[in-house]
């Protein structure tokens, strides 16, 4: 894992995050040579949307109701 002090992660952040961005690789910010912190890049969003599309199947009618309206309670009265 790449380690970098925390002077020289001050002077070059912007590109420290770029790297890590692209990279995906963390890196160790150390001061005086020990560990401080980590920079970790964040989680592969997923667009979800769609991610289904194509995979469902249609059994039968739609819009027909699956009973006749006469044996709905509901109507009844």
């Amino acid at each position: 894992m790449r380690q970098i002090a925390a002077g020289q992660f001050k002077q070059t952040c912007l590109k420290l995050l770029e790297d890590v961005r692209e990279t995906r690789e963390p890196i160790v910010i150390t001061k005086r040579g020990v560990p401080v912190a980590q920079l970790v890049p964040l989680p592969v969003e997923s667009d979800w949307r769609g991610a289904m599309a194509g995979t469902g199947v249609i059994h039968g009618d739609l819009l027909t109701p699956a009973t006749d309206p006469e044996e709905w309670e509901v109507l009844g009265d």
